[in-house]
């Protein structure tokens, strides 16, 4: 896919002026595109391409006072071991009502407050993404579940879980997103009181 800019568009694209032709997807990095205050980049859901735009200027942007988040507490950054998975897919529903088939290395395992509990993860880059759902969810927290990531496993297999870092995915904020939902396995039969929760607006 190639951006073509008119004449006398000012468009840029990472920052820098597109003077000729660019291709913005696919691409070794993602392509931000922007021209006055509207910021926008090529997502892949399956086989349908959508543009992902951002006005800078909205009134939803200027009127944002930031997010709740519940106190930082230590006990909900836990160590948990990754049980490694070969060739493992799970699928991932999103809010488009599409079910994706993800690659996901194992299943993280850890405690908290006494009980084991059990987290599929996917891979994104050089981390471990999750998204997860429980019982603050709908209540406390945004319904739709939190996401939260964690680095690579040691050679001991063990990583650090941060609920704290816990954040709303973008469909929190906008009815355009395309969130990816948590897979019922990712549903903890526990209050994670760490993290951000519901974003009033």
């Amino acid at each position: 896919m190639w951006l073509e800019v008119f004449a006398g568009a000012e468009v840029t694209a990472n920052g820098h002026p597109v003077t000729e032709p660019l291709r913005v997807y696919p691409s070794e990095k993602p392509v931000a595109m922007q021209s006055g205050p509207l910021r926008w980049f090529v997502i892949k859901r399956e086989e349908k391409y959508g543009i992902r735009l951002r006005d800078l200027e909205h009134a939803a942007v200027q009127s944002f006072t930031g997010i709740d988040n519940y106190p930082i507490d230590s006990a909900w950054r836990v160590r948990a071991y990754l049980e490694p998975a070969v060739d493992k897919k799970i699928p991932i529903a999103n809010v488009l009502g599409q079910t994706l088939m993800m690659d996901c290395p194992g299943t993280l395992v850890f405690t908290i407050h006494g009980a084991t509990y059990r987290l599929d993860a996917l891979v994104e880059g050089d981390e471990l993404f999750i998204i997860f759902a429980d019982e603050t969810s709908g209540v406390e927290t945004y319904g739709a579940g939190r996401f939260v990531y964690a680095a690579r496993p040691g050679p001991d297999g063990f990583t650090t879980l941060d609920f704290n870092k816990a954040y709303n995915p973008p469909c929190a904020f906008t009815a355009f997103a395309t969130c990816p939902l948590p897979p019922r396995q990712n549903w903890l039969p526990v209050s994670v009181v760490a993290g951000e929760r519901n974003w009033e607006h």
